[in-house]
C-alpha cells in the first residue's frame, strides 16, 4: 500500500512577512477604506500616478492582483487590522 505524500508548504507559508513601506500602509489603509487613487493621492498630497505606483508594488510584495486580495492579505499578516464597526 502506497504512503500517503505530505502536504507540501505553499510558497505564501514559507516567506517571511513583507515588509511593507509607511506610505504602503498608509495607501492601502485608504484603499480599504473605499477610496479612489485620485482620493487618495489628495489626502496624502501625492499623485494619482504615485498611487499607483504604490499600489503596484504591494502587490508585488503581498503576491496578490486585486485591491480587495491586498486588503485581505494586510489583515492576515496583521499589517492593517480589521475595523468591524464602519
Amino acid at each position: 500500500m502506497p504512503r500517503p505524500r505530505k502536504r507540501q508548504r505553499s510558497k505564501r507559508a514559507v516567506q517571511a512577512t513583507p515588509q511593507l513601506t509607511l506610505r504602503e500602509i498608509e495607501v492601502l489603509w485608504l484603499i480599504a477604506r473605499g477610496c479612489t487613487y485620485a482620493n487618495v493621492g489628495v489626502q496624502l498630497g501625492i499623485s494619482a500616478h504615485t498611487v499607483a505606483a504604490h499600489i503596484k508594488n504591494m502587490y508585488r510584495k503581498l503576491d496578490v492582483h486585486s485591491a480587495g486580495a491586498a486588503v485581505m492579505r494586510a489583515i492576515e499578516l496583521r499589517l492593517l487590522i480589521a475595523d468591524a464597526k464602519q
